[in-house]
């Protein structure tokens, strides 16, 4: 069992990240909330992390801290629930959010979330609420990053910021159309300066308010 990994971020390709432990690349898989968080290539990181391992792969996944890991530990325990859907979940909403739509009995928010129908989510806040009632919903790092302005985008690098968020996006379970869709709507809205912002504002705007 692999509960903590440190060492230098090597890359970032949503939702896929590696880090060099002493000259061994692993790679993690991560929610879009902890890659928010992760500073620059190159820079040392510390993530807990949760290794699963089914017939076909063994994957190794990474998160900011404790409370994210057990967030995600007590999804995949939800019959119907495994680690892929529980990761877009933590990417779509922050912890205090999904803590909110199970607490809300908010089905329409969690229907949003790729590959989860109105059955999976009725089954999620039945089975949660009991799990979740102690949680309490704090104020997220990530709200600040919310609130702050953004620059414009450099039009250089537009088409690679864009094609990574749809791509980030795909990976995460939504279908090519409807990312595009997500990205285009933001890109009416406002501008951006990275593809990790731009990945954000489109799962932001699905998550509840």
């Amino acid at each position: 069992m692999i509960g903590r990994i440190q060492g230098v971020l090597l890359g970032k390709q949503a939702p896929q990240i590696v880090v060099d432990v002493q000259g061994v690349g692993y790679e993690l898989l991560v929610p879009m909330t902890t890659l928010y968080q992760l500073p620059g290539l190159g820079s040392q990181v510390t993530l807990v992390t949760h290794f699963a391992v089914s017939e076909n792969a063994q994957t190794l996944y990474g998160f900011f801290d404790k409370k994210d890991r057990e967030l995600f530990r007590t999804l995949i325990k939800v019959s119907g629930v495994g680690p892929k859907m529980a990761l877009a979940i933590l990417s779509g909403m922050e912890a205090g959010q999904l803590v909110q739509c199970v607490m809300q009995d908010n089905v329409a928010a969690l229907v949003k979330v790729p590959g989860v129908g109105k059955k999976t989510a009725e089954r999620l806040i039945v089975e949660l609420r009991d799990k979740l009632k102690d949680w309490q919903a704090e104020q997220s790092p990530l709200a600040a990053m919310e609130a702050a302005s953004v620059p414009g985008v450099d039009d250089t690098n537009s088409n690679d910021i864009i094609a990574e968020a749809e791509s980030a996006l795909v990976a995460l379970g939504y279908k090519p159309t409807d990312a595009a869709k997500m990205v285009t709507a933001v890109l009416k809205e406002q501008d951006v300066n990275s593809s990790e912002e731009l990945i954000r504002r489109s799962l932001r705007s699905l998550a509840p308010a």
